[in-house]
């Protein structure tokens, strides 16, 4: 390739969601105040800006209020105020009030689809002069001859299943950069490689996740209360699964309804998808929905593992950011004020490294360890791990370090990799899940539809596995196969061919949510970039 084919900028980011959107902002702001030119660009592999963006969304407006003051003014999209909190805990058809945590009181907070204010914040950064390229998926980062990342590479176009060249082929475009910052959203592609290849995380513990499922719902205006919030815990999952729910109503009588289960849980039999289809059932929600409709559905993984997780946050030209990096905040149940945070954090490292001619955003990692974030993780870091021992174990474990210690123990308890949790299937229990009604409860095709989810058929698969006989040799034969049923979209199916069982990968079904690259207890599957614009295509999650 010639230097004329590569595009050069003074920053690159991969990901418009809130953190890499929110860096490009503050860094045009930075240079703006300045008098200096700073190039920037991010690149996006959704259609849209927006279209893979998927979250509850309780907001929390404190890093909106530091990058945009006049955010009201300018027409951000946060209309529904929070104005009022429901902690409950179920049994199959009881509830029983709990109090709310401190930590989930969300007044002044705002619930809002994270996509549009991702919409909006984008048109901020492109009115500031932020070149922002979506449907361009970033397929690899580029190396010079002192490994330091120098850019990435977006995906060709017009490949066949076997790699080969179609009529429409294009091949993937370079974009260099002086410093190139990964806001890829939890598990990340590049992150991955790039984590493992300069050891990011060989002082931080292993990073967890959970599995967050999403329905949109017009209910029935007697029944809607815009800026209502409940969260559950308890049924239909057992004490020794961690997880819960959450409704909020938004405007226009719609309400979210989520279901979160953390991707430690043991028993391969257990399907996230039907957890989030049978707590629909339980009397307190069944209710709310009754005469509604479903309009949109959707599922992403999150990170878990909060401050202890975190790896080292800079690399050899440049730094991870938002969820790439992990700033979930459990306890709140929030991560965008956290990532939106640090990109601008980043931002600031490079602005100065740019300024000073410097190649390293170390900077950016003190500035994190002074930052509210830090402090704001750092305080919550033992609760999610309490529950490992169990609901009981974890809510003591929480009440204590919430009321007693608040935050301040001395000790840092520890998380364990998700992939290694499972029992194998003689030591559990099959799940036997309603079949769906079409009305409350649904399948898993119809609701991949309504995430919109396409993708060009006819290119190579990008769910790749290492070892093509481990699918059936090991995790049919130990744990029948969880793959089926950890997938939130059926893209994984075991199948007869040849009298014999196969896995049949339906890669076209795939939202991008990254829990089989977690998940998978050998960690054969390895999620990559397929062609830019595919995947789910999220009107307003």
């Amino acid at each position: 390739m010639s230097d004329d084919d590569i595009m050069q900028y003074d920053v690159l980011i991969a990901g418009a969601g809130p953190a890499g959107l929110s860096a490009a902002i503050r860094l045009k702001q930075r240079a703006q105040s300045a008098g200096k030119d700073i190039s920037v660009a991010i690149i996006e592999k959704a259609a849209e800006v927006g279209g893979h963006i998927l979250s509850g969304a309780v907001f929390e407006t404190r890093a909106l209020d530091e990058l945009i003051p006049d955010w009201k003014e300018k027409g951000a999209p946060l209309t529904t105020k929070a104005i009022s909190d429901d902690f409950l805990f179920l049994t199959e058809k009881k509830s029983y009030k709990l109090p709310t945590p401190p930590q989930m009181n969300n007044k002044n907070n705002y619930i809002i689809s994270l996509g549009n204010l991702c919409r909006w914040l984008a048109e901020q950064a492109e009115a500031l002069g932020v070149d922002i390229f979506p449907g361009f998926a970033a397929s690899k980062c580029l190396f010079d001859d002192q490994n330091r990342v120098i850019g990435l590479k977006t995906g060709d176009m017009g490949l066949d299943k076997e790699g080969n060249h179609t009529d429409r082929y294009e091949p993937g475009m370079e974009i260099h950069a002086k410093h190139t910052l990964l806001a890829e959203g939890c598990r990340g592609s590049l992150s991955k490689k790039v984590i493992e290849k300069f050891a990011l995380d060989k002082d931080s513990q292993p990073q967890t996740y959970g599995l967050g499922l999403k329905e949109l719902w017009e209910i029935d205006p007697s029944k809607h209360e815009a800026g209502k919030i409940l969260h559950t815990i308890g049924w239909p999952l057992d004490t020794q699964t961690y997880g819960g729910s959450f409704v909020y109503h938004l405007e226009n009588n719609q309400v979210a309804i989520g279901f979160v289960v953390g991707l430690d849980y043991q028993n391969p039999f257990l399907s996230p998808f039907n957890e989030l289809q049978r707590f629909k059932l339980h009397p307190t929600i069944s209710k709310l929905l009754e005469g509604g409709k479903r309009t949109s559905y959707g599922a992403r993984a999150l990170n878990e593992g909060g401050y202890q997780s975190i790896p080292k946050l800079s690399f050899p030209g440049g730094a991870l950011i938002g969820c790439s990096a992990g700033f979930l905040n459990v306890a709140k149940i929030k991560g965008s004020h956290t990532a939106m945070k640090s990109g601008m954090l980043a931002a600031d490292a490079c602005f100065e490294a740019l300024e000073n001619n410097l190649t390293s955003l170390e900077s950016y990692e003190q500035a994190f360890e002074n930052s509210w974030v830090a402090k704001e993780l750092k305080a919550v870091r033992n609760i999610r791990p309490g529950f490992q021992k169990g609901l009981w174990t974890g809510i003591i474990n929480a009440a204590i370090e919430t009321y007693l210690t608040r935050g301040c123990s001395p000790w840092t308890l520890t998380h364990h990799k998700d992939h290694e949790s499972l029992k194998p299937k003689e030591q559990c229990k099959k799940i036997d899940y309603p079949k769906p009604d079409g009305k409350m409860t649904f399948d898993r095709l119809s609701s991949v539809y309504l995430s919109n989810t396409n993708h060009e058929e006819n290119q190579p698969c990008h769910l790749t596995l290492k070892d093509s006989n481990i699918p059936i040799s090991y995790n049919l034969e130990k744990y029948d196969a969880p793959e089926q049923r950890y997938c939130p979209a059926g893209v994984y199916e075991i199948v007869e061919q040849d009298g014999k069982p196969h896995l049949q990968i339906n890669a076209q079904n795939c939202v991008h949510c990254k829990t089989c690259d977690i998940k998978d207890p050998t960690q054969n599957i390895d999620w990559v970039t397929p062609e830019g614009s595919g995947g789910p295509n999220y009107p307003n999650m």
